[in-house]
């Protein structure tokens, strides 16, 4: 639709030279209202990543200094023992937790969007919050209640004489790691997947219940296909927030150095090796590798996803 602006030139017979200067003010508005984003999207996503980019294809060496390597660091972390198992590790965490995560979200939102819960809008809120509780906090909240010195549920099992759940030993670990995750995400994937619910239309509620359907046959074929989209888009953000877990792993290790390394995690691999060990270079390259695992799983849930949806 031509803009009043340019309408009224045109309908006041205005000279050539004016139609064709409001015009180039059109044509200029899109991208001067874009200008904003594309400038920070160069200067703190697409910089940063071309110098990582670049300080990977070289090494710090004792003789020689930095010399240029080509692929050779991508070689080595390929086979970096360190690395494929924190790989292996956060793969086995996704794998058992966010299924926990996403039914605990779905079946939230479905009784949220049910109505026949009571202060609702509490209910809500206090499944949310923990969201908004910083994930530094969470962890250090939780490795209290994990201690197994000075920890409640320590404390509890002495006085009733039971065994005391080692909460941080290596056998628990990945399954404290994912309680914690769980508890702070779930109210998030709940919020996303509810305000989904919200945008299906009433009619069909009220179309299925005169052909007789119950709330579970009206959750089951109708609320569930329209969650679809919103399902695949909680997964998608579970993809990437599982291979990037650094948080949680990083604050217990104080708790438990025994039981998690410098390597726990591909993440936190990544960033000893560059703070810490001081191998820029080495650390940069297991970042782009690690971005390369989280964009190869993210399309293989999109496609196994659309494949799943063409009929």
């Amino acid at each position: 639709m031509a803009s009043p602006k340019y309408s009224a030139a045109l309908e006041q017979g205005a000279p050539p030279s004016t139609a064709a200067r409001v015009r180039r003010k059109r044509r200029t508005a899109g991208p001067l209202f874009v200008a904003p984003f594309l400038v920070l999207f160069l200067l703190l996503f697409l910089a940063p990543l071309g110098y990582a980019a670049y300080l990977s294809l070289f090494q710090e060496r004792l003789v020689g200094g930095t010399v240029f390597v080509g692929l050779d660091n991508y070689v080595q972390a390929l086979g970096d023992p360190q690395l494929l198992h924190g790989v292996g590790r956060v793969a086995l965490f996704f794998v058992i937790q966010v299924p926990v995560m996403l039914l605990l979200a779905l079946l939230f939102a479905l009784a949220l969007d049910s109505g026949l819960l009571r202060l609702a809008r509490v209910i809500r809120l206090g499944i949310f919050v923990p969201y908004a509780v910083p994930s530094v906090v969470a962890a250090l909240m939780w490795g209290y209640l994990y201690g197994p010195d000075f920890g409640p549920f320590a404390q509890l099992s002495r006085k009733l004489d039971l065994p005391v759940p080692h909460f941080l030993s290596d056998g628990w670990m990945l399954g404290s790691l994912a309680n914690i995750v769980t508890w702070e995400f779930v109210g998030y994937n709940m919020i996303i997947l509810y305000a989904a619910l919200r945008t299906i239309p009433q009619e069909l509620y009220e179309a299925a219940a005169v052909d007789g359907a119950g709330a579970w046959r009206i959750a089951w074929s109708i609320k569930l296909p329209a969650l679809l989209p919103a399902l695949l888009l909680t997964l998608l953000f579970s993809v990437i927030g599982s291979f990037q877990l650094f948080n949680e792993p990083s604050l217990l290790m104080k708790i438990a150095p025994d039981v998690i390394s410098s390597s726990y995690t591909a993440n936190l691999y990544a960033y000893s090796l560059a703070f810490t060990g001081q191998q820029v270079n080495y650390a940069a390259t297991v970042s782009f590798l690690l971005g390369l695992v989280i964009v190869i799983a993210s399309y293989a849930v999109l496609l196994t996803a659309n494949r799943r949806r063409t009929p």
